[in-house]
């Protein structure tokens, strides 16, 4: 017998959970959801808690060490990751934008809002307490705690995540700096094996997701529904509307930003692009996996985009690594949706959190299916966002997260393009006439 495909598995553990919901919630079963289905819900927000840390730390230091030396960075190394950067910054303000603007959160009545935040009450007084604080440091504030004074103490909490990627940056910088590159090798090589582990480990915890996603759901459902399943209704026309937000989003990265960062910096065809690309754009849907994709993109720039494979084999893995320009939206979008659901309101120093953090925490993201959410984790985390918020978009997160994959992979394709023209490596270049 063929084994269900995990995403099969996702969903077939969120409809359980929907129908135990409304069944348990019309049953009163409240006590025994509680104490026998939610812990394992709870489970498998510690598992993602667990692996951030070493996800990010590993896979970060693994892709800059990856660099055969420093000056790499100053040229072409420079403009691709300036490029990269550039791009994660504006799919996140692009996200931000749309989802304050549509605000799917606020679809959801009041007395679910009201419920929830009771739920959450003493996280959403820290949260309160911290923006205020915030408020009354100075302008530099953000720096200096991006820098850790004890980098054990920074690994040991999720909400220090900048830190622990300020440290990754650091070291990985300095791997590539050291003279006698037989000596760091073995670290190089200790950080490569660790990273393919720590990316096992994932696959792993994944295989709980269905599990997971039944006693979230279902113990949300049981939570906020009471004994009215059209609660239960309400919380799926919020998801409609968060799915849409965040299709709109990405939308605008494909038909807007890329095609003007094609136009303005290589006078290049977006036409001719997209009949490039879409090969690998597919495969990236059907994945929902950037390093899965990751030799059909090469082989698609080399052959029909015309960026040489000098460019193609330094930007293309250097992107699948660090750029995340679909999952930094959706991260943005999905981060003030479960805000809004709570009855937080982030104001704009904790937008920019989620703009710093996003941008950070793409360049240590796995190229693999389900790591978006562990960088959700992180991102709720740094702006105190209840975690068990993730719950509410799992219902909806696999197919949004072949679209964004499609998004990572057309970046990754762009940079590689605007990069091989500014270098003088775009081969037979199909200016737009």
């Amino acid at each position: 017998m063929k084994k269900i495909a995990l995403h099969w598995q996702i969903i077939i553990g969120l409809v359980l959970g929907l129908i135990y919901g409304l069944i348990a919630a019309n049953a009163s079963w409240q006590d025994f959801t509680a104490d026998w289905i939610a812990p394992w819900g709870k489970i498998f927000i510690n598992m993602l808690k667990m692996i951030a840390v070493p996800l990010v730390l590993v896979s970060l230091i693994s892709g800059i060490s990856g660099l055969k030396d420093i000056a790499q960075l100053s040229s072409m190394g420079g403009k691709t990751i300036g490029i990269y950067l550039a791009t994660t910054v504006l799919a996140i303000s692009i996200g931000l934008l749309a989802v304050n603007i549509i605000k799917p959160g606020d679809s959801f009545s009041d007395e679910i809002k009201e419920q929830m935040v009771a739920q959450n009450e003493a996280k959403v007084k820290d949260t309160e307490q911290k923006a205020n604080a915030q408020k009354e440091s100075g302008p530099l504030q953000f720096l200096e705690d991006m820098v850790p004074a004890n980098i054990f103490y920074s690994s040991a909490d999720n909400r220090n995540m900048l830190q622990v990627i300020f440290f990754a940056l650091l070291f990985g910088i300095s791997l590539i700096m050291v003279p006698d590159s037989s000596k760091v090798e073995p670290i190089k090589k200790f950080f490569d094996g660790t990273n393919e582990v720590i990316l096992k480990m994932v696959d792993v915890i994944m295989l709980f997701a269905p599990i997971g996603v039944f006693a979230l759901l279902g113990n949300i459902m049981v939570e906020l529904a009471g004994e009215d399943p059209r609660a239960a209704l309400e919380i799926l026309k919020g998801l409609a509307i968060y799915s849409l937000t965040v299709l709109i989003g990405l939308a605008l990265m494909v038909v807007v930003i890329y095609p003007l960062a094609l136009k303005l910096i290589a006078g290049y065809s977006f036409k001719r692009f997209l009949e490039g690309i879409a090969p690998a754009q597919l495969l990236a849907f059907s994945t929902s996996s950037s390093a899965a994709t990751l030799p059909l993109t090469m082989e698609r720039c080399e052959e029909k985009l015309g960026v040489s494979k000098k460019v193609a084999s330094f930007v293309l893995p250097l992107g699948a690594t660090i750029n995340m320009d679909g999952t930094s939206c959706y991260q943005a979008v999905a981060a003030v949706f479960i805000a809004q659901v709570y009855g937080m309101d982030l104001g704009i120093s904790e937008q920019l959190t989620i703009v710093l953090t996003a941008t950070l925490a793409s360049i240590g993201s796995a190229a693999v299916p389900g790591a978006g959410i562990i960088m959700l984790a992180i991102v709720l985390g740094s702006v105190g966002v209840p975690l068990e918020g993730i719950s509410l978009i799992f219902a909806v997160d696999r197919p949004l997260d072949m679209c964004r994959t499609v998004v990572n992979v057309t970046g990754d394709a762009m940079v590689a393009t605007t990069v091989a023209f500014t270098e003088n490596e775009l081969i037979a270049h199909p200016i737009e006439k």
